[in-house]
């Protein structure tokens, strides 16, 4: 099995860290300290080593480093746009990434990548050297609130499968809002034909590869050894994901096709669509309960996340031969201690680098001396 870590990550004008670095040697990383510390800004600036925008989703010109953050009352100058570098251990070495947001973008909110050195257009080349998944507090209501989050989880997982998947992601929205736009001015019909064949052929892409994606997680969730954490039941449901089932792919697409040709007016009031992938929803239930995970306990539904998490690693190590790096914003707090100690077990067992945080490092203690341990304060670093 190929490992992948990060060994040094270097941090600057990111949020509360002016300039910050952590020398990792690859084993699991635990952030502790107070809230507000900057424990969570660490994450989100290591999922910046993926393709997408990151765990927070937010606007990369909102990243610079705020003194204000960490309450620093003097000069008000943020010194510049942020920047994450990393040296990445993969299965073909040592890689150097870093990326940050451009400083001279009109917008501000474009974002750099450079990859040993070189530019690279575009993110998706990222995906081609390490894979994040990540669990946080907001992420508690997952099954409770509405597709569009679920959604994304799911699209995070495919990542790890199919590099190419966020690109097709971003080509089928970029597409459905010229589509949105056309049909709302009324624009020439052979160019919303052709628009509409390119969302059948990018959107019954990205309805296979989910669906793969999640029949394979379905299926391994269910082999699982006995632990602690409810076996979970995992589907994805969407128009084109139920052509699929009787259709082939060609077949699917022309279906696709027909249907946006037949509520051009619909959509055109709506000023969406009301088929294609955007809005398939990702479908978890507790399988010892036959129950929707939105029906279960709140930690019956943490548990049922960890669940999906633990089991798309194994999955990667069975199909790549690696997994991904885990990002777990304050999940041992939510875990009781059997759990916890399992959640730790597995992760060390499957040869993962997480990165955790808490604000109790006694919550941490079953990782002494196989964990690298940071105090964070006041967007300052420090070993622990």
């Amino acid at each position: 099995m190929t490992r992948v870590a990060v060994h040094r990550l270097d941090l600057s004008n990111f949020r509360c860290h002016r300039a910050a670095r952590i020398d990792g040697d690859g084993r699991c990383v635990v952030l502790t300290g107070p809230n507000g510390a900057g424990k969570t800004n660490i994450l989100e600036a290591v999922s910046f080593l993926a393709p997408g925008r990151g765990l927070r989703r937010a606007r990369l010109i909102e990243i610079d480093f705020d003194p204000a953050l960490i309450g620093d009352g003097r000069a008000a100058a943020a010194g510049g746009a942020w920047a994450v570098a990393a040296r990445i251990e993969t299965a073909s070495g040592t890689v150097a990434i870093g990326t940050g947001r451009d400083p001279v973008g009109e917008s501000g909110d474009r974002r750099v990548v450079r990859i040993d050195g070189q530019t690279i257009k575009g993110q998706a080349a990222l995906g081609q050297h390490l894979h994040l998944v990540w669990l946080t507090p907001q992420m508690d209501r997952l099954f409770q609130d509405g597709a569009s989050p679920r959604r994304r989880f799911l699209d995070r997982l495919v990542f790890a499968f199919d590099p190419e998947h966020a690109a097709r992601l971003s080509a089928y929205e970029q597409t459905l809002r010229e589509r949105a736009r056309l049909l709302r001015e009324g624009g020439d019909p052979a160019w919303l034909t052709q628009l509409e064949q390119n969302m059948a052929e990018t959107g019954v892409a990205i309805a296979a590869a989910r669906r793969d994606v999640v029949q394979r997680l379905d299926a391994i969730a269910g082999d699982l050894p006995a632990v602690p954490f409810p076996v979970p039941r995992i589907s994805v449901t969407g128009a084109p994901e139920v052509w699929l089932d009787s259709l082939p792919s060609l077949a699917a697409e022309e279906r696709m096709r027909t249907e946006l040709a037949a509520n051009r007016r619909i959509d055109a009031e709506s000023g969406g669509a009301i088929v294609g992938p955007h809005r398939s929803d990702l479908m978890v239930m507790h399988a010892a309960k036959g129950v929707p995970a939105a029906r279960c306990s709140t930690g019956e539904q943490k548990a049922l996340l960890v669940a999906v998490v633990l089991a798309h690693a194994r999955l990667q190590v069975e199909l790549r031969g690696s997994v991904p790096i885990l990002l777990l914003d304050e999940v041992a707090a939510h875990l009781d201690p059997i759990r916890r100690g399992a959640l730790f077990e597995t992760i060390l067992a499957l040869g993962a680098q997480a990165w955790m945080t808490g604000t109790d490092a006694g919550l941490f203690a079953e990782l002494a001396g196989r964990a690298q341990f940071f105090n964070v304060a006041g967007g300052t670093i420090a070993p622990g």
